[in-house]
């Protein structure tokens, strides 16, 4: 079958299928975020404990995603837990990684300049840390999204959502009816979605940056 022709005849569900990877992609990389922001606050002045979530992270980054989810099948069955999970983890590293690096990267002039006026820890983080590390923060998380985009394929061998059960499929069946075509229009999906999130946070960076840290940049 032609290839536009199939897209035309499948687009409902491709569709469906772009939607699924990318709720699924999202729901990993916010629930990253917060563990790794949360994370990042409570050792960002530690050395040791630092250090060591680092090293969790890295290692955890450069298990084989195949072997990740396939190790997470026994423990969560099938379907989104594993995929959630094996996602949640790969997108921990660049996330915390870069919320140390933001926060640290304030200038301690500025954090005692504002103790000096009276602010607590907690007001200091939360208006002056934070939304200056904020850019760094957010670069780190389109990383995150980026790199899980691709992982988020690999949720079809646990009967996962999204455009891998497609690619895959067609993989697997070449030589036959629409085998490539099946192949194609998810990698294709794959490619859009990729492009669709990271402009969206493109966007959000230019929404939640202030002005005067865009023009300190």
């Amino acid at each position: 079958m032609n290839f536009w022709r199939y897209l035309q005849s499948r687009a409902d569900d491709l569709l469906v299928e772009a939607l699924q990877h990318v709720a699924l992609v999202l729901a990993a990389v916010l629930l990253a975020a917060v563990i790794s922001l949360v994370l990042g606050v409570l050792v960002r002045d530690r050395r040791a404990p630092s250090a060591a979530s680092l090293a969790v992270a890295s290692t955890i980054f450069t298990i084989p995603s195949l072997a990740l989810v396939g190790l997470l099948l026994p423990l969560l069955g099938l379907g989104w837990p594993p995929a959630l999970t094996a996602l949640v983890l790969y997108a921990l590293l660049p996330i915390l990684r870069n919320t140390l690096t933001g926060l640290r990267g304030v200038d301690r002039s500025m954090l005692e300049a504002a103790e000096g006026m009276g602010l607590g820890p907690g007001r200091v983080l939360w208006q002056i840390q934070l939304p200056l590390a904020w850019p760094v923060i957010l670069t780190g998380i389109r990383v995150a999204a980026q790199v899980t985009i691709g992982i988020a394929a690999l949720a079809a061998f646990v009967g996962g959502p999204g455009l891998g059960a497609r690619i895959f499929t067609g993989l697997s069946r070449l030589g036959s009816a629409n085998a490539l075509n099946d192949a194609l229009a998810g990698t294709l999906g794959v490619v859009v979605v990729a492009l669709l999130i990271d402009g969206m946070f493109m966007v959000l960076a230019a929404l939640t940056t202030s002005r005067g840290v865009r023009v300190q940049k």
